[in-house]
């Protein structure tokens, strides 16, 4: 368990660096200055950049996943996957994602992961109970969100963001368009 908290601290200290100095500030002299760790006792854990990078993802779809699932389970009606969906994605988003995509984009291998768990959640969306077009447009129209939030491309009035979502979150329990 020891190793754990040790890799979430490292984690952590990742989020801070992205957060507050960007990606190009992402080195492993940084992050242990950060985690206020000796460079050795980070090699220990993560054993180069790339390691460091793939863990992040791991704990991000980790999480997401965590949530996702406890998000679903508060109802059971058609549509309750993609609800989950639209809480998590959109209310409880990961500080870490956009860095590590912006990390990801020098080595698209790193995508992999990730690839993996979104096909994984799309089949979920698919036997959603709801016909599974109309349901992957929801889908996608929650990714276009958290894109733009993400990448902070969007424009959209907080107040209208939020009647967007409501609308999002009725249509998962409307039988068809």
């Amino acid at each position: 368990m020891k190793k754990k908290i040790q890799n979430d601290e490292l984690l952590n200290a990742v989020s801070r660096i992205i957060n507050t100095k960007g990606v190009s500030y992402l080195t492993l002299e940084n992050v242990a200055n950060e985690a206020g760790v000796s460079k050795g006792g980070l090699l220990h854990y993560f054993p180069n950049k790339k390691a460091l990078i793939e863990g992040g993802i791991t704990s991000v779809i980790e999480k997401y996943t965590e949530n996702l699932e406890k998000s679903s389970q508060k109802d059971s009606d058609p549509g309750h996957t993609l609800r989950a969906y639209i809480e998590v994605s959109m209310h409880d988003p990961d500080q870490l994602t956009a860095g590590l995509l912006a990390a990801i984009a020098t080595d698209p291998e790193l995508l992999k992961p990730l690839q993996d768990h979104y096909a994984v959640w799309q089949r979920h969306v698919e036997n959603d109970g709801l016909d599974p077009v109309f349901a992957t447009i929801i889908r996608l129209a929650i990714d276009g969100l958290w894109f733009c939030d993400m990448f902070g491309l969007t424009s959209v009035e907080p107040e209208l963001r939020e009647k967007v979502l409501n609308e999002l979150v009725a249509l998962t329990r409307k039988d068809q368009l």
